[in-house]
């Protein structure tokens, strides 16, 4: 039986998340993972409420992917805003023993951005995916 994968996507800078929520929902979808019993997308304001949203829907998925882009301003929000993510999507994998992909990309500009969202390179939706299903066939596995 396929896992149950939720996919929050922050609607913040949106041109750029749209790139990786498609890689993300791509892989997925070619293995084997699609229906509504299988995958789901949610959407939230921005990255900062990704953590929030998985912890409330935790024990309804196998696993989750997080989709953001947080690009650098002139203040130090940028750091505190990325650190506070990461940890609290780390904290969340390890304390409810469940993959998290991490799709959330920080960059310097929005040119980086968009680079970085590019499907036709390296594309953190797809990592993110790929990661995940390996995480859940190693668990399956054991």
């Amino acid at each position: 039986m396929n896992p149950k994968i939720c996919v929050v996507v922050s609607e913040f800078n949106k041109d750029v998340t749209a790139e990786i929520q498609n890689s993300a929902v791509h892989k997925l979808n070619d293995k084997g993972i699609t229906g509504k019993e299988y995958l789901k997308v949610i959407y939230v304001k921005g990255a900062f409420e990704i953590p929030y949203v998985i912890s409330k829907l935790i024990d309804k998925y196998d696993g989750f992917i997080a989709v953001g882009c947080i690009i650098k301003g002139k203040t130090p929000n940028f750091d505190f805003i990325s650190q506070a993510i990461t940890n609290g999507i780390m904290e969340l994998s390890i304390s409810n023993k469940k993959p998290i992909g991490n799709a959330i990309i920080t960059c310097l500009n929005k040119k980086q951005a968009i680079e970085r969202a590019n499907p036709k390179k390296r594309n953190k939706g797809g990592e993110a995916a790929r990661a995940i299903l390996s995480v859940l066939g190693i668990i399956k596995s054991q």
